[in-house]
């Protein structure tokens, strides 16, 4: 019997180098419908995994829940079964009055505000995106993709947050995540191609309650930024090594 990770329970057979990852297991439904031959194959815990073909090319989709570890439990476990190749299709809260709902955002690095990746490395260590794979977003990307720093971090409802968001803000940090820094700190750690593709769902000042609701409600803009989120990381993962 093969020996499978324990969260995500894929072994090496899968035999896969490339992978997308999102938080929301729904998330992970909603991109096999761009691959041909999609086929499931586990859901434990919050890790739903599919696997199927885009351009002739096998690709793995993988949820994470939200934040730095199980996201971190993910990359780990994915490495472990050969995966080498990982973009994040996510979403994020807008720190910047010009970004709106359904914009979506390259991270070009991240402020780690997260607690887990300074295990990996101390914070002076930058967490940045795979040169090649953002080279491949911007000759891929429409003029409409946002390109900047954003900031992870690991909750919503402490009374620091508005202070915190407003902070950074002011140095033109775009958005704000749970998993992006965490993402970009173990590909450094492992030798993974990283980049994370986040669709904005809040927009900067307003309610994340009714950001988040209208995300799961199927709010018009945020489709169509999740839509390009999606072609764009699929794209990216195949355009050639």
């Amino acid at each position: 019997m093969e020996e499978v990770e324990a969260h995500i329970q894929l072994g090496n057979s899968i035999n896969v180098k490339k992978a997308i990852i999102a938080g929301d297991p729904a998330r992970v439904s909603k991109i096999a419908k761009f691959l041909d031959n999609p086929s499931e194959l586990k859901f434990n815990r919050e890790f739903k995994s599919i696997v199927g073909y885009y351009r002739g090319e096998k690709i793995l989709i993988l949820s994470t829940g939200i934040g730095a570890p199980s996201t971190a439990i993910a990359i780990e476990e994915l490495f472990n079964i050969g995966v080498s190749q990982i973009v994040r299709v996510g979403s994020c809260g807008s720190l910047n009055d010009n970004l709106g709902i359904g914009d979506v955002v390259v991270a070009t690095g991240v402020v780690r505000e997260d607690g887990l990746s300074k295990e990996y490395l101390p914070l002076s260590f930058p967490a940045c995106p795979n040169n090649t794979f953002l080279e491949s977003s911007f000759r891929i990307s429409t003029k409409d993709i946002k390109y900047g720093i954003i900031r992870s971090h690991d909750g919503f409802y402490m009374k620091t947050n508005y202070q915190k968001e407003s902070f950074w803000s002011e140095y033109n940090v775009l958005a704000s995540d749970m998993e992006t820094s965490i993402l970009y700190v173990i590909a450094a750690v492992r030798g993974i191609k990283a980049l994370s593709i986040l669709n904005t769902v809040v927009e900067f000042n307003e309610s994340l309650e009714e950001g988040v609701n209208d995300l799961v409600n199927g709010n018009a803009k945020m489709l169509k930024g999740e839509k390009t989120s999606i072609q764009l990381a699929l794209k990216i993962l195949t355009e050639g090594d």
